[in-house]
């Protein structure tokens, strides 16, 4: 099990981004009859999306960040 997550991992950090799920990575849509284009509003029009190992991974990052950045501010703030 340790070894899938690692694969898992490691997969996240070379491979952040997969198709999206909206347009399967296309990243617009075609009218049927007009075929006038729209972009996906899911992807932006990129037809990539962040995946959820990689967005865990970043929302860990900037919870690390803010904590010590309020570490720092309070020890200007004792210093004083």
């Amino acid at each position: 099990m340790t070894l899938v997550a690692l694969c898992y991992a490691w997969s996240c950090a070379v491979y952040p981004y997969k198709p999206c799920r909206s347009c399967r990575g296309i990243g617009y849509f075609r009218s049927p009859f007009l075929r006038a284009i729209r972009l996906c509003r899911r992807c932006g029009g990129t037809g990539r999306t962040l995946r959820a190992g990689r967005r865990a991974y970043n929302a860990a990052v900037r919870t690390r960040h803010a904590i010590r950045r309020a570490q720092g501010r309070n020890r200007r703030d004792d210093d004083r």
